[in-house]
């Protein structure tokens, strides 16, 4: 970046590219999500070419999905990678086999983004079903349903698009919020213990959102071209949801089921109760 010369590109979708996420743990793994319906894993650490003359930098292709892959994101303990397209159903890999780990079904549309949680406990997916399904990625379980009511004040009767057709979806740092952009024109914020946003924003043409890395602020993207930045709840995470995020940085939630301790302390650890 300091000196904006391209250092290589990387060759082998058959259409075009739409996502892209790196590794959280900083390894040099980056996978692409094309419209040519595949998602292909690449280490950045490696060059030249195999016998069959693609380049050494692509380890994987993934495939599985029949409709445009729109998302994709790998778990912050870069376990599992998450990939969503033009189908009701989200697909789950492994990032240590690169196999097909669960499809998951839910949705009554086209699942269009996902996110995990910081401690990779929990995933997320948007639909254009207007609803934000909350699963548990080690079991497939569905943990909560985020249906998105509009507003009726925004809505404009001319539109062609569903007024509540979700477009994003991401965890805040902390692991505590969501926000959500839809086609109501509402930026949505939502605390995971409740079932309704604690705040709203008006936008329009929203496409995309991410959180700032240390909260507190959000930018959004939208089709005409703008970058816009909304400031959001700034939270101090309570200790028993800093000890539950620390723990399940490493145990998975068969792990944490198989401890010896209280069932309402498993429920609280596996997200089953806030």
């Amino acid at each position: 970046l300091s000196t904006g010369h391209l250092l290589f590109s990387l060759l082998g979708h058959q259409d075009v590219v739409r996502d892209l996420s790196f590794a959280p743990n900083g390894s040099p793994i980056l996978v692409s999500a094309s419209r040519d319906k595949t998602l292909r894993v690449w280490d950045l650490s490696r060059d030249g070419r195999n016998v069959q003359g693609y380049p050494w930098r692509q380890v994987q292709v993934l495939s599985g999905h029949v409709q445009w892959v729109y998302c994709c994101s790998i778990s912050p303990d870069c376990s599992m990678l998450c990939s969503a397209a033009g189908e009701k159903s989200a697909l789950l890999w492994s990032m240590r086999s690169y196999t097909l780990i669960r499809r998951l079904d839910g949705h009554q549309s086209s699942v269009v983004s996902c996110d995990f949680s910081p401690d990779s406990a929990l995933l997320v997916t948007a639909s254009y079903d207007a609803c934000v399904i909350m699963w548990d990625p080690y079991t497939g379980e569905q943990l909560r349903t985020l249906r998105h009511v509009p507003l009726h004040s925004t809505l404009d009767s001319s539109s062609e698009i569903h007024t509540s057709s979700l477009r994003s979806v991401c965890f805040s740092p902390e692991g505590l919020y969501l926000a959500t952009v839809a086609d109501d024109r509402l930026l949505r914020i939502w605390a995971l213990e409740f079932r309704s946003p604690v705040a709203f924003a008006p936008m329009t043409n929203g496409l995309c959102c991410i959180y700032f890395p240390h909260g507190g602020f959000i930018a959004t993207g939208t089709r005409d071209g703008h970058v816009q930045f909304w400031t959001a709840p700034r939270v101090l995470s309570s200790l028993k949801h800093l000890c539950r995020k620390a723990l399940r940085t490493f145990l998975t939630t068969y792990q944490v089921l198989a401890l010896p301790i209280p069932r309402k302390l498993k429920e609280f650890l596996t997200y089953r109760t806030f």
